[in-house]
């Protein structure tokens, strides 16, 4: 496989899938994240998230249902796609749920940081932010 690039991601044959992902989750939300883009296309279980957020599954990675390669080929498709989004990346600190002391939960075996970090990062739809107090009923100026 080539490596992905601004030239040529949009005809990566993941793009449609992500595309529709990240589409599913705009229409609830104004957050996309890398976890919530895994489990829209199937390539990552609820049941796994939840077990990974309670510490019961070492690191993420170890329950995606697909190889490294992919994921990160995925992950880097996803950031080029919310960037012609115009979405705001922000960094997100996972600490693990339920008893006990609250680790920071890993998303790689190694624990690289940049692999780390792109799992990390949230992006967040402004345009849609910036509307909402009109939808809430609130007068226009």
């Amino acid at each position: 496989m080539k490596r992905v690039t601004l030239d040529n991601y949009k005809k990566d044959k993941y793009y449609p899938r992500i595309v529709r992902a990240v589409t599913a989750i705009l229409e609830t939300g104004d957050v996309v994240t890398p976890i919530d883009v895994f489990v829209g296309m199937g390539l990552l279980a609820k049941a796994d998230v939840e077990a990974w957020r309670m510490g019961r599954v070492p690191y993420l990675e170890k329950v995606i249902h697909c190889n490294l390669e992919k994921a990160g080929r995925i992950l880097r498709i996803l950031r080029m796609h919310v960037h012609d989004l115009d979405m705001k990346p922000s960094q997100t600190d996972y600490r693990k749920w339920g008893k006990g002391p609250k680790v920071k939960l890993r998303f790689s075996k190694f624990g690289v940081p940049a692999v780390e970090e792109a799992y990390a990062r949230h992006f967040l739809y402004m345009k849609r932010r910036k509307s909402k107090p009109e939808a809430a009923g609130e007068p226009e100026a």
